[in-house]
Parts: structure tokens; C-alpha cells; sequence
């Protein structure tokens, strides 16, 4: 039936539905009413907060705007078609795809061009851009789970600490894996010695273990090589959580704390330190959506691919991917790659010395003029403080994160400041002198 607009605006109920083919599911439904310029209205609300985000301070997200260079680059893939039509990433990056509508080459390429920034030779390395960083922890958990039930027929228990972020509960509910709760230093990071006890008492199970380099309240650092120590001639596997850390610390004096491999002194060998990485790209990078990266061996890829082969048989794609995430997001790696290039690196290092020299900087002055808060840094590897929380105006106005910490047996509630790349000594001075006017 054809109408005009006039005859269209006069339907009504069920009528309208019938005459527009609305979907059956729906006809006799009265849908809700929707308010006038309900998108000027959100506009209009979210108008503001570019003008707020510098004061954001709580949190891990590096709200700096990104450079027209990167703006440059989008363009680029929006004249090939990227973000005008569907594209897929499904697959194997490393591997032909029988969908030509991919990215597969960006994503290859940029965890070939991070894998030798964490120290996988060519030649022994494998990942693809997740979803998120937690999607990132799922796989390296995974995997390891995989591979050490198939090694020894018993499923791994997974070690981490408390201090770990909250994902990893989620996961090893989503994984049934039994944790195994380490102990931590007072600082939060990994009590090896405690891993060794823990792992002494539960000798019968592999051990899945995840440590976190940069913790997410505190920025505390596990320690992968103690952890490794306690690990020899045990069925282990070792994933690494550095969603934060692990984006600016290849940038700084530290770089070598996340490398994959070291040489041997004595025999002049190379060791493995750790197994698999994920490091988000929202995070330090300021990458405008959630995503992660996650790198791995070959070599473990490969044993892990013959057992992931063995529980689906994905015929129609001929292959068989290697990630849970079947449909994958083409346009982030081909975006994310931009942030492999020369000139990004060279923009992440002024970035990554920035940070921590004002994370310096605010430790300092709360350290002169702000003892009555406690205020704590880590290392000086790490860009956060954490303190007794302020004034809930001082809390409000720059979002800071609130837990409570167990201080002399009591629960105590402490805030902490991250210091990204979009906060400036500026708005730190304003911070301070926040504290001073609101704690009075």
C-alpha cells in the first residue's frame, strides 16, 4: 500500500505499524514516547566536557586530543572503504584470509612492530588487537589454562594478588580456575616467597599465574624475574598484566623490565621471562576506544592452536584462528597501527618522560606541604600517588578513584591520582591548591 506523507503523519497504533511494516514482534505495542530533540539535549550536555577532561584525574585514560597527524591517517582508510562498509578481522592475522574485507596487514604488522619493542624476535612472535585489555588477560589466561591442562591432564589453579585488577576475578570465574591468593609487600606487590609457599601447597596443580605491572590502585610492579625463580621445574605458565605500565615504560630508562627475553651471563643463552603480555591501547597510547593488545610466542601459539583446533572446527573459514573472538573489529588495528610509527614513538617518549616527571613533581609538593594525607609513590618507575582521600569536593571535582586500604588494621579510605599524558603541571598546581582551599 503507497501513502503519502500526509495520509503517513494520520496513522496511528496499530494501524501506522500495519500500513509501515513495522516488525511483527511489535504490532500492537505502544512504543515509548520519545522526547523532543533528544539528541540536541545530550549534545548540549556533552558540549562541556571537553573543557573538563584535563581535570580528570582518577583514572587511567589519557584524554590528551590526538594529533591532526592521526586525523590524516583515519582519512587514509576512509578513502579504501574502512568505516564506509563492513570490515572483519576474523582470522589468524598471521595468516590468509578467504575475507579480503580486512586489516589483517596493519594488525600484523603492528604487533610485529610492538612485539620487538617487548623483545620477541620476528621470527618467534604472534598476537592481534583485542577488544580491551581485559579481552587481552582472557586470552593469555586461556591459553595458559590450555596448554598447561593439555601438558599434564590437570587443570592449572591461577596465582595472583589482591592488588590485581578486578578482571582477573571475572575471569577465573568465567575460565573455572580455582585462585590461589598470593600475599603482597606492603608496597602491593607480589610476595614471591608466598608464591613459593603457595605453590608448594597446591604441588599437584599446574600453576596459571598473572602478574601485574602496574597495579591498578597503588602502580606496584610483581616482580617477573622473582616470580620466575619460583617457577623453575614446575608445569608453569607466567601472563603479564601491564594494561598501563606496559604502553609508557618501553619509552623510559626502564625499558628493559618488560622484555621478553634476557641473555644469560653465564652461558650466554637467551631466557624466557614470561609467556604472554596484554597492554591496553586506551590507556597510555590515548587511543580514542577500547582496546588491547595481546602477544604471545610462536612457539605457544602453536601448541595452543593444535589443542583450540581439537574443540572447533571452524571448516567455513578455513582456518582455524587461534582467538575466542570470532568476528573481530578491522577498523582498530588498522587505526591502533598509526601508533607503531616512527613519529608515535617519538611522541610516546616526550610523553612517558612528561608523565614522570610530573608524577615527581606532585609527589613531592604532597610530600612538603600535604603530609597529613599520607601521600605514597610507589617507584619511580610508576605514575601514580595515593593518599588519604580528600575533601569529597576535591573527590568530585577531579574524579578521583576512592578504596579503602587496610592502615593499621583499620579500613581506611584513600584516593589516588594517575598522572596521564593530558594532565599538566597546571592543572596539578590547581590540584594542590584545590587541597589546600578544601581542606581547611
Amino acid at each position: 500500500m503507497l501513502i503519502n506523507r500526509r495520509q503517513f503523519l494520520g496513522l496511528t497504533g496499530v494501524g501506522a505499524l500495519v500500513a509501515t511494516c513495522y516488525p511483527q514482534a511489535l504490532l500492537g505495542q505502544s512504543l515509548p514516547s520519545q522526547p523532543r530533540q533528544t539528541t540536541s539535549t545530550i549534545l548540549s550536555g556533552m558540549r562541556a566536557l571537553p573543557e573538563q577532561k584535563n581535570r580528570l584525574l582518577g583514572y587511567p585514560i589519557n584524554l590528551a586530543t590526538l594529533s591532526d597527524e592521526f586525523f590524516a591517517w583515519r582519512e587514509k582508510l576512509l578513502s579504501v572503504g574502512l568505516n564506509q562498509f563492513a570490515f572483519n578481522n576474523v582470522g589468524n592475522p598471521y595468516e590468509y584470509s578467504h575475507i579480503p574485507f580486512n586489516s589483517h596487514q596493519f594488525e600484523k604488522a603492528l604487533i610485529d612492530r610492538f612485539g620487538t619493542v617487548y623483545g620477541f624476535s620476528q621470527d618467534n612472535v604472534w598476537g592481534f588487537l583485542t577488544n580491551s585489555g581485559t579481552d587481552s588477560n582472557m586470552h593469555g589466561m586461556y591459553m595458559g589454562r590450555t596448554l598447561l591442562k593439555s601438558q599434564t591432564g590437570v587443570m592449572p589453579k591461577v596465582y595472583f594478588t589482591r592488588e590485581a585488577h578486578y578482571s582477573m576475578q571475572i575471569l577465573r570465574d568465567v575460565l573455572n580456575l580455582e585462585w590461589v591468593e598470593v600475599g603482597t609487600h606492603h608496597d602491593g606487590s607480589m610476595d614471591v616467597d608466598d608464591l613459593e609457599r603457595q605453590l608448594t601447597a597446591n604441588a599437584d596443580y599446574p600453576a596459571l599465574v598473572v602478574a601485574t605491572i602496574g597495579t591498578t590502585f597503588k602502580g606496584s610492579i610483581d616482580s617477573i624475574d622473582g616470580i620466575q625463580s619460583k617457577l623453575r621445574g614446575r608445569a608453569a605458565y607466567l601472563h603479564l598484566d601491564a594494561a598501563l605500565f606496559g604502553g609508557y615504560l618501553p619509552h623510559t630508562p626502564y625499558a628493559a623490565d618488560l622484555l621478553y627475553e634476557i641473555t644469560d651471563q653465564a652461558t650466554g643463552g637467551k631466557v624466557k621471562r614470561y609467556d604472554s603480555i596484554a597492554v591496553s591501547c586506551h590507556k597510555f597510547f590515548g587511543f580514542p576506544s577500547p582496546a588491547g593488545l595481546f602477544i604471545t610466542d610462536q612457539r605457544n601459539f602453536e601448541a595452543f592452536q593444535v589443542q583450540f583446533g581439537q574443540i572447533h572446527d571452524p571448516e567455513y573459514i578455513l582456518q582455524v584462528p587461534g582467538t575466542i573472538t570470532c568476528s573481530r573489529d578491522a577498523v582498530k588495528p588498522a587505526e591502533f597501527y598509526f601508533f607503531s610509527t616512527a613519529s608515535a614513538f617519538q611522541k610516546q617518549t616526550e610523553d612517558a618522560k612528561a608523565m614522570l616527571d610530573n608524577t615527581a613533581y606532585l609527589f613531592k609538593e604532597m610530600t612538603n606541604h600535604y603530609k597529613h594525607l599520607s601521600p605514597v609513590r610507589t617507584s619511580e618507575r610508576s605514575n601514580l600517588v595515593y593518599f588519604r582521600k580528600p575533601s569529597d569536593a576535591v573527590v568530585d571535582r577531579y574524579s578521583l578513584a576512592v578504596m579503602g586500604l587496610e592502615i593499621d588494621r583499620r579500613r581506611t579510605p584513600y584516593a589516588h591520582v594517575v598522572v596521564m599524558p593530558h594532565v599538566s603541571r597546571e592543572v596539578l598546581d590547581q590540584f594542590l591548591a584545590d587541597l589546600a582551599s578544601k581542606e581547611r
